[in-house]
């Protein structure tokens, strides 16, 4: 039984740790500016409780990287109906104007000027691997009919750690080796890849780019198709199996919410062949998000653990 003090006699006392010095020394944690606008990460498709798990373990990774950090969740097709479990995006833009004009008001009744009162309250960060020219314009729209002094930042890809989390999903499938340096095989291995998207012409282009980088990875071609342009899979599905391909995959260039149940599976049987996971809540999403906040605010982050070099 601990005392006031401290621990009962014979329990083990936790001492801190000396800092290290020297060139491999751990910094000290960077954590968020007092007084920082909210990260608010704007999540696309229909709200649910496996929508809500995702966004809320985005926004866990995010939060281990930058201690401090204030992040709101606002969902872009929720309703008023949901409201209670699934707030509105231009909803929880309100609260974070008024919580920094509550600070404001704060600072000047203390007789001291509150941090940058002219920044903005929120910086918005679509859940998004890649560009949605319409999903993007409703962001906007959110952030205008909030009347917030939100900025808005790029979506997260394209990014060799979105190549990093497509890799994982394929293998997790076992649709791709895990490992090349180890030589691991797996009969099943796809030796094309069709990266499904969806944003039209515009994503797909983007898209390309983490295709040419994962393609590095697996060593094997990858193209790009948009699962919202009707028969775009099925023709480039023909396209690799004309090329020489003969076990083909579809790795979702996605997060999850942003497409339509059911889409991928069609997709798939368009182009008969089997289908990864969507990235979900990978790791390397949540860092992305940061990075995308942090950038907005001229600050780095430091990886939890990382060492000066």
């Amino acid at each position: 039984m601990s005392t006031p003090t401290g621990p009962a006699s014979g329990l083990p006392v936790r001492m801190p740790r000396p800092r290290q010095s020297g060139r491999h020394r751990r910094p000290e944690p960077v954590v968020a500016p007092e007084g920082a606008p909210a990260l608010v990460l704007a999540v696309p498709g229909a709200p649910g409780p496996a929508v809500r798990s995702l966004a809320d373990e985005v926004i866990s990774i995010a939060r281990s990287e930058l201690p401090g950090l204030h992040a709101r969740i606002g969902y872009l097709d929720a309703t008023e109906a949901d409201a209670a479990e699934y707030p509105t995006l231009d909803a929880v833009l309100a609260h974070t104007e008024a919580e920094r004009a509550a600070r404001v008001e704060q600072a000047r009744a203390a007789g001291r000027e509150a941090a940058d009162p002219q920044g903005p309250s929120a910086v918005v960060v679509p859940l998004l691997a890649g560009p949605d020219s319409a999903l993007i314009r409703r962001v906007r729209q959110a952030i205008t009919d909030s009347r917030a002094t939100a900025e808005l930042t790029d979506v997260l890809g394209p990014h060799p750690l979105l190549a990093e989390g497509l890799h994982v999903r394929l293998s997790e499938a076992g649709l791709a080796r895990a490992d090349r340096a180890r030589l691991f095989t797996v009969a099943t291995a796809a030796d094309g890849i069709i990266l499904a998207t969806v944003g039209g012409e515009e994503a797909v282009q983007a898209a390309g780019i983490t295709g040419m980088l994962l393609a590095a990875r697996l060593a094997v071609p990858v193209m790009a198709a948009a699962l919202d342009q009707e028969g775009a899979i099925a023709a480039m599905a023909a396209q690799l199996r004309g090329s020489g391909s003969a076990q083909l995959a579809v790795a979702p260039y996605l997060i999850g919410p942003e497409v339509g149940d059911g889409l991928l599976d069609a997709a798939a049987k368009e182009a008969e062949c089997p289908v990864a996971e969507a990235l979900g809540a990978y790791p390397a999403i949540g860092k992305l998000v940061l990075s995308q906040y942090a950038a907005a605010l001229g600050i780095t982050p430091q990886p939890q653990g990382s060492p000066v070099h």
